[in-house]
C-alpha cells in the first residue's frame, strides 16, 4: 500500500549528513539520490544538507547543500552542530561510512551528534563483525545517541545484536534504493556505447583490488572460447585513495593482466565516474551484470542493488548482500576468487536467452520493492516515528525548587583516607584518574561551611583534606602540585595556576569558617607559608581565586598585610583588563566568556568591601550585572554558559554543554553583591541560578540527586551528563550552603513582611 504525503509527514524540517554529489563516491551519490527521493515523494519538506568534505574548497556543491563540514577540522563538526541546533531541523538523518569522518575511526562525528538535541536516525553502510577498539568505539557511540538506525541487510541487523548488544527495537532494514527504470530489452541500448551486436558482462564501482577484477579477467578466456563475441565492460574511475598512493598503476595492472591471458580485445576498461542517469543506461545495455568481490562481510553493494533495480541476470560472489538480495533464485552465486565457476555460469546464462531473460524478469521484481520512492517512505515512517516517540520534557510546574539541605553523603562517597576521588562513572567513583587538589580544596570549604555536620565527622574530613594540601605542597617549586594517582604518587611538579589560586582561596575560608581552633591555626599558617606563590599567576581567574582567599583571611585578620597586597594589585589588574577589552555592547574582563566566569566580578566586589573602595564594588557589580544577563535564556532562566563557548572572541554564549560548577560560581558572586548592596533583586538571581539544578533549565531536567546529595556532571543537549563527579556534587552542596545562608540573611534584613523566594 501507498501512503499519501499528508499521512507520513508530520514533520517538514530535517538534517541530512553524508558526502554529497559532485564529491565522486558511492556514499554522496546514496546520499544525494537519497535527498532527491525525499523532496520527489515529499515536496513540502525542507532538508538541510550538511556535506562531508574531503577536499576543502574544491567541490562546487549545489544550493542544496546547506553546509560543507571539512572532516579533518574537528571544530567545524561542532560549528554545523550548532548551526542544525538553530535550524529548527526536527531529525536528523546521518549516512554512517568509516571513511568520510575525521578522527580515529571517524569519530569526529560523535562530537557533532553529542551537541544537538533533536533525534537521530543513522543508515549503517558498514557493519563490521570484527572492529577494531576505535571501531567498536565510534559504533557504540552511534548506537547511544541514535534513536533509530538503518541496515539495508538482515545480516547487518544479526551484527548489531549479537556484536554490539544493539536493541532490536532500534533497528529496522531498509533495503538500498535503485531507479524507478522501465524493464528494457539490453539490445535497444547497446549502440549508444558501440556494443552493438556483442554479449555484454558489466562490472562498475570505483576501481580497487577488493572488486576482485583480476577473477573475471582470469575467466574470460573460457568465456571467449564459447561466446567470440563476448565483451566484460570494467566501468568506474580508480577509487581516489588509490590514486593518491600509486596513480593509475592497478588499472595498468589489470590491462596488463588482460593482455596476458589472450583477451585485451574483449576486456574494456571505462574510466568514468558518470551521472546518474548514463550510469543507468550502461547497466540497461549489459546482458549481465557481475560483482566478483573479494570481502564476504561486505553488507551493502549499491551498484548490485542498482543491477537489480534495472533487472539484470546478476552473478555474484557470495557476500552479505548478494546472498540476501540474490538469494531465492534472484541471481546466480559462484564462490569467492573462483575463475571457473564464473566461467560456467556465464557461459550458461549466454547460451539461454530463456534462462538468462527469466532471471532477469525476477530480480527486475525484486527491485520493484526497492525504488528510491518505497526507500523514501520507509525511512519517513521510522523518522515520523521517532520524533513523535521524543521523550516529552517535564513540566516545570511539577517540579519542586525548594533548596535542599546541604547533605555530605555523596561527598562521603567520593572520599577516602587520602582525599576526595575526581571522577565517577554514574554514581560510582573511578579510581583511575585518581585525585586532584581542587577537589581536595573545595571539599575543605565545604567542610568549613557545612553547618550541620557532626563535629566528629567535621574533624575527620577537614584533616583528611588538610592533609592532602599539605601534602601537595612543593617548597623547592614553591607551588602546589594538583594531579594525584591512586597509589598516592604526583602526576606533576607543580600544579595549574588555577589550581593554586583556588588553594589558596580554600585556606583563607578555612582560617576564616572552620569550628576547631587547630584548623584554623593550619590554615593561617599554611596560607602565610604559600600565598606569595600569588604574585606569578598570571590568569585572571587564578588571581581572582587568589583574591577571594584573601578577602577572607582579611575578614579574619583586619591586618593581614600580605592578603591586603593580594587584593590590591590584582583588584587594580582586573580594573585594567575590563578597560582593555570592553566594547559598547561587551562589559567584561577578556575578549572571550570561559569557565567560572562570575568569580572575577566576585572577587572585585570582595576586594572592594575589605579595601573599603565604593569604585570596585561598583566595577564588580557592573560586570556581575553584565554576565547575568547573558546567563539567562529567552524564558528567563539561568542559562550556564555552554563549555562550546569558551574561547570564541566578542561572540554571545552558546547553552551547551552546561557545567554545574557556573550555577555555583553565579550564586556565590549574587550572595556576595547581596551583602554588599542590600539590593533583594540578587536574592532572586541567586535563587534563579540555584533552580538550575533542581530542574528549572533549558531541558527541564534537575541534575541534583536529593535522596543522596549527589549532581550530574552536565546539560547536554541530549539531556544529562549522568556521571558524578566530585566538582559537580561539590557545586552543588556550596551552592546549598550559600543559598540557605543567602535565605536567613535575606529574611532578616527583609523583616517579617516581606516573604524571600
Amino acid at each position: 500500500m501507498v501512503l499519501s504525503a499528508e499521512a507520513v509527514t508530520p514533520i517538514d524540517h530535517l538534517a541530512l549528513i553524508g558526502n554529497f554529489l559532485p564529491r565522486k563516491c558511492g556514499l554522496a551519490t546514496f546520499t544525494t539520490d537519497t535527498f532527491t527521493a525525499l523532496k520527489g515523494r515529499f515536496p513540502d519538506l525542507k532538508i538541510d544538507v550538511y556535506a562531508m568534505d574531503d577536499r576543502p574548497g574544491r567541490y562546487d556543491y549545489p544550493p542544496e547543500v546547506t553546509l560543507s563540514i571539512p572532516e579533518q577540522d574537528r571544530l567545524a563538526y561542532t560549528s554545523a552542530a550548532r548551526a542544525i541546533e538553530g535550524s529548527g531541523a526536527q531529525a536528523i538523518w546521518l549516512q554512517h561510512e568509516y571513511g568520510i569522518f575525521g578522527g580515529p575511526a571517524g569519530e569526529h562525528i560523535l562530537a557533532l551528534l553529542d551537541r544537538v538535541s533533536i533525534p537521530v536516525i543513522v543508515t549503517l553502510h558498514t557493519v563490521l563483525e570484527k572492529p577494531s577498539a576505535d571501531e567498536r568505539r565510534v559504533m557504540e557511540g552511534l548506537l547511544r545517541r541514535a534513536a533509530k538506525v538503518i541496515v539495508m541487510a538482515e545480516r547487518g541487523r544479526e551484527i548489531l545484536e549479537r556484536v554490539y548488544g544493539a536493541s532490536s527495537r532500534m533497528i529496522v532494514m531498509i533495503p538500498h534504493g535503485v531507479p524507478d527504470r522501465d524493464f528494457v530489452d539490453p539490445n535497444t541500448l547497446k549502440a549508444q556505447f558501440g556494443w552493438e551486436g556483442r554479449e555484454t558482462l558489466l562490472t562498475f564501482g570505483l576501481l580497487a583490488p577488493n572488486k576482485g577484477i583480476e577473477t573475471m579477467i582470469e575467466a574470460m578466456p573460457e568465456i571467449v572460447a564459447a561466446h567470440p563475441n563476448v565483451l566484460y565492460a570494467v566501468l568506474g574511475a580508480t577509487h581516489p585513495n588509490l590514486v593518491a598512493h600509486e596513480g593509475e598503476a592497478y588499472r595498468e595492472r589489470l590491462k596488463a593482466l588482460a593482455a596476458e591471458r589472450g583477451v585485451a580485445d574483449h576486456v574494456e576498461f571505462i574510466d568514468a565516474f558518470l551521472e546518474h542517469n548514463e550510469l543507468i543506461d550502461y547497466l540497461q545495455a549489459a546482458d549481465i551484470y557481475v560483482t566478483p568481490y573479494t570481502n564476504p562481510a561486505q553488507i551493502t553493494s549499491g551498484t548490485l542493488s542498482y543491477a537489480v533495480g534495472v533487472g539484470k541476470a546478476v552473478v555474484s560472489t557470495p557476500y552479505v548482500h548478494a546472498t540476501e538480495i540474490l538469494g531465492d533464485g534472484h541471481g546466480v552465486l559462484v564462490d569467492f576468487g573462483d575463475s571457473a565457476a564464473f566461467a560456467r555460469e556465464i557461459n550458461a546464462l549466454l547460451g539461454s536467452d530463456r534462462n538468462r531473460i527469466k532471471l532477469s524478469e525476477r530480480a527486475y521484481a525484486r527491485g520493484r520493492t526497492m525504488i528510491w520512492p518505497r526507500l523514501a517512505e520507509l525511512a519517513m515512517r521510522e523518522i515520523v516515528e521517532m520524533v513523535s516517540a521524543k521523550p516529552r520534557r517535564l513540566i516545570g510546574s511539577s517540579l519542586s525548587f525548594a533548596p535542599l539541605t546541604p547533605d555530605f553523603a555523596a561527598v562521603e562517597r567520593m572520599s577516602d583516607s587520602t582525599g576526595m576521588l575526581q571522577h565517577s562513572i554514574y554514581s560510582v567513583p573511578d579510581r583511575r584518574h585518581g585525585y586532584c587538589i581542587d577537589d581536595n580544596a573545595r571539599a575543605l570549604m565545604l567542610v568549613s561551611r557545612m553547618k550541620d555536620l557532626g563535629e566528629e565527622a567535621r574533624d575527620k574530613w577537614m584533616t583528611i583534606y588538610a592533609s592532602f594540601i599539605q601534602y601537595a605542597w612543593n617548597p623547592e617549586a614553591r607551588r602546589f602540585r594538583n594531579f594525584m594517582n591512586f597509589d598516592r604518587t604526583w602526576c606533576e611538579e607543580t600544579g595549574s595556576e588555577d589550581s593554586n589560586g583556588r588553594t589558596l582561596w580554600a585556606l583563607g575560608v578555612t582560617a576564616r569558617d572552620t569550628h576547631l581552633r587547630k584548623h584554623r591555626d593550619w590554615a593561617v599558617s599554611m596560607f602565610d607559608l604559600t600565598a606569595s606563590l600569588a604574585f606569578d599567576l598570571g590568569s585572571p581567574r587564578a588571581q581572582a581565586f587568589a583574591m577571594l582567599g584573601s578577602g577572607a583571611i582579611l575578614e579574619a585578620y583586619p591586618g593581614h598585610n600580605l592578603a591586603r597586597t593580594i587584593l590590591t594589585r590584582f583588584s587594580e589588574e582586573l580594573v585594567v583588563l575590563l578597560a582593555e577589552a570592553r566594547r559598547p555592547e561587551w562589559e567584561w574582563f577578556e575578549i572571550v566568556l570561559a569557565y567560572d566566569n562570575a568569580r572575577l566580578p566576585e572577587a572585585l566586589i570582595r576586594a572592594g568591601m575589605a579595601l573599603k573602595r565604593d569604585d570596585l564594588v561598583k566595577c564588580g557589580i557592573a560586570t556581575l550585572d553584565w554576565i547575568v544577563a547573558r546567563q539567562t535564556s529567552p524564558e528567563g532562566r539561568f542559562r550556564a554558559v555552554g563549555t562550546e563557548s569558551f574561547g570564541r572572541a566578542y561572540a554571545e554564549p552558546l547553552p551547551f554543554d552546561q557545567q554545574p560548577l557556573e550555577a555555583q560560581a553565579t550564586i556565590d558572586a549574587c550572595v556576595t553583591a547581596f551583602e554588599a548592596t542590600g539590593d533583594s533583586r540578587w536574592v532572586d538571581e541567586a535563587t534563579r541560578a540555584y533552580r538550575w539544578y533542581l530542574g528549572q533549565n533549558d531541558l527541564d531536567l534537575p541534575l541534583a540527586t536529593a535522596q543522596d546529595g549527589g549532581c550530574f556532571d552536565g546539560l547536554m543537549p541530549t539531556g544529562l551528563n549522568r556521571n558524578q563527579g566530585a566538582e559537580s556534587i561539590l557545586a552543588l552542596q556550596l551552592a546549598s550552603c550559600a543559598i540557605s545562608g543567602l535565605s536567613i540573611r535575606a529574611e532578616s534584613m527583609a523583616g517579617p513582611d516581606r516573604a524571600v523566594a
